[in-house]
This record gives C-alpha cells, structure tokens and sequence, in this order.
C-alpha cells in the first residue's frame, strides 16, 4: 500500500473526495503537511475525520515573518495531538527573494529545536538555498529529517543521505527532462527514499496541468522502478515502510 507523506489536502478543491479516491487508488497513509499557523486546526479537524490522515505542523519559509513565540508556543501546544507526526514543511526558499534570509533562518531554526523538543522529525522545503539549508541541518544537530521535494543533484542527495537524512521524490520525476531527480532516483539507496505528491502542485506525467491529488502517487512509484529497472511493488513496499519508520506510524 502506498503512502503520500506530503499531500496539501487541506488546498484542494474537494479535500474529501480527494481521499476516498486515494483509499481507491491503494493509498494506505497521507500526511498532511501545514504551511502557515492558520492551517493547524483546519488540518488537524481534516485528520480526525479519517483513519491513517497524518498532520505536519509548521510555518513555511514564504510565511516566515508571521512566526512569532506565540506560533511557536501553538506548535508545542498542538504537538499533544495523537495525529501530528512531524515539524513541517519548515526550511529555507531563495526563489523568490534572498532579502528576508535572517527571518527565514531564525523560523527554520526554533523550529527545529522545536521538533527536537518534542522528539519528532522534521520536513524541510530546500528552494534554491542547499548551501544554508545544510549549514543549518548540521549546526542544530537535526537527526531526524526528510528533504521534501528534493531538487539537488546526486552529490548533494549523497551528502544529505551521509548524515542520515531521508529523501522524498514526487511528480517532477516523471517529468520528461527531469534529469537531476532522476538522477537521484536511479543512484539513492532506496533505504533513503520515500514518495509524496506535494498536492495540489506538480502533478506527475501524464496529468500535468491539472490538480495534483494524493490518488496519483502510483505513478511516482512506477517512475521510480522503471528508473531503477526493478518492480513497482519492490518502490511501494520499501517507500511505504521506509515513511512507516520515519513517521513512527501505525
């Protein structure tokens, strides 16, 4: 059974629909990653609705002048909740703009001390800032961590697999010149790797243009072992008990 570990459900235009096609489609487990403090209640009720529907909680880097101690403090507060299972999506995001990378750090780094707090892992979201986003990792001492999305090359994905991280592939690996994530996806120890779909963005090949959802992770999966040349249910088995472990799920 397939796992999506990042799925905004929470965006999307029929969130509950969204899931019983995933339960139709082999989706055993989705976790639902939060964005900015007023996604953590609406995503926490989402969760408590369905059985095996996880929540992340954290502040993206694009919302990051809007952490303050008070977040932080909701964070803690809310981590009593048997269905959060990580920090996240937390990191750094040069995209756009390198003018608030002093607000950025300071966000991504209470939150990682947050998460150790707590003893729980955390996602991280790394846009054009592997350099810091690293220096960051490594100088907190962050054990448990899953680079979401993962955009770097194999050396980087090497350097991040060597410390003990984990690496999540999605819909972009199916994209046609795609190099880089299959790159990573032919060279990672699968030991390292797990699925997401990062909903409703980047929906995989050949469902590009319209709204990503849960229900197509299978075809991530079968990327994955065609890039690979070994069987699809080898990715889902070893993907799925890899988030299982990482997660800490049931």
């Amino acid at each position: 059974m397939l796992i999506d570990t990042h799925a905004h459900i929470n965006m999307l235009k029929n969130p509950t629909l969204a899931i019983e096609q995933a339960r139709e489609a082999g989706v055993e487990e989705i976790i639902i990653p939060a964005a900015a403090e007023e996604d953590f209640e609406p995503i926490l009720d989402l969760c408590h609705k369905f059985d095996k529907v996880y929540a992340l909680l954290g502040v993206h880097p694009e919302a990051c002048e809007k952490f303050s101690d008070k977040t932080a403090k909701k964070i803690i507060e809310l981590c009593c909740d048997s269905k959060v299972v990580g920090i996240g999506e937390i990191g750094l995001d040069y995209h756009f703009t390198k003018e608030n990378k002093d607000i950025q750090k300071h966000c991504f780094i209470n939150q990682i001390e947050i998460a150790k707090m707590q003893n729980l892992p955390i996602v991280v979201h790394d846009r054009e800032a592997h350099f810091d986003t690293l220096e960051i990792l490594k100088s907190t001492k962050a054990k448990k961590v899953l680079l979401h999305c993962f955009s770097g090359s194999v050396e980087f994905m090497e350097q991040c697999c060597s410390l003990g991280y984990k690496i999540a592939l999605g819909g972009v690996v199916t994209f046609k010149n795609a190099k880089e994530p299959k790159d990573v996806a032919q060279n990672i120890d699968m030991n390292d790797l797990m699925l997401e779909t990062d909903s409703p963005y980047l929906t995989p090949h050949p469902f590009r243009g319209m709204e990503n959802s849960p229900k197509y992770i299978g075809f991530v999966a079968k990327e994955i072992a065609k890039i690979r040349n070994i069987s699809y249910d080898s990715v889902v088995l070893k993907t799925s008990n890899n988030a299982k472990e990482f997660f800490n799920l049931e």
